[in-house]
């Protein structure tokens, strides 16, 4: 138990810069959010409704953090600042870091049906502060979504989305390269300033037409060839 509270807390330290000592990332509201969320999954598990709710409120009062206890959390979750909402059906996978004001949310079927209603986080996904992850959608591994961004179609894996609604900043069915860790989902450059934005999601999908057009033109001289 030990080693893997240790083992978490390192995770946090590779990500944020701020604290002088493992011991300053207990203070963390996340930290206690994710510790009582572990609490309340546990009592939820067990069918223990209404004490599985009493812990995510008594969470939700003492960190501005509202996790739902029926979502499904994997190892080193980080959820850097608070008024983050996680719902029921939520999926978030190792490894995943979440900034304040970030919504997870559902949608609520026109069938009345319930069921699967909340996004998937998988492994290393970074999601930026106040975005709105909504609908049962997927992020993909190590995928990033920008500050205020809303999302509701699935993200593939390594591409970084940002706008509302969002979409892709890198050439379609291109994928990023691994690399280290972002905070906030996208890098610090002019390059996501929002007055900038527009024009390099149209540079991207020029970028794309041309390659398409050069692949049409060069059909018929490898027909010549053959």
């Amino acid at each position: 138990m030990a080693n893997r509270l240790l083992a978490y807390l390192e995770s946090i330290r590779a990500r944020d810069p701020a604290p002088r000592s493992l011991a300053e990332i207990l203070l963390y509201p996340g930290v206690w959010a994710l510790g009582w969320h572990r609490v309340a999954h546990r009592l939820f598990k067990a069918r223990f409704f209404f004490l599985a709710r009493a812990v995510n409120h008594w969470s939700r009062f003492t960190t501005a953090i509202d996790i739902h206890p029926g979502a499904t959390i994997g190892r080193n979750f980080f959820i850097d600042h608070g008024f983050v909402v996680i719902g029921e059906t939520a999926e978030i996978g190792d490894d995943v870091t979440i900034y304040q004001c970030v919504t997870l949310g559902g949608t609520s079927p026109d069938n009345g049906v319930t069921g699967k209603r909340h996004p998937t986080l998988m492994d290393g996904a970074i999601v930026g502060s106040g975005a709105q992850v909504l609908g049962p959608i997927t992020l993909g591994p190590r995928s990033r979504v920008g500050a205020n961004a809303v999302v509701t179609r699935d993200v593939p894996e390594g591409t970084t989305v940002v706008g509302i609604p969002a979409r892709a900043t890198t050439v379609a069915g291109g994928m990023a390269p691994a690399a280290p860790f972002v905070p906030y989902g996208t890098p610090c450059s002019e390059l996501f300033d929002p007055a900038t934005q527009r024009m390099e999601i149209m540079r991207c999908e020029l970028e794309t037409m041309r390659k398409r057009l050069d692949a049409l033109l060069a059909e018929p001289q490898e027909r010549d060839r053959a």
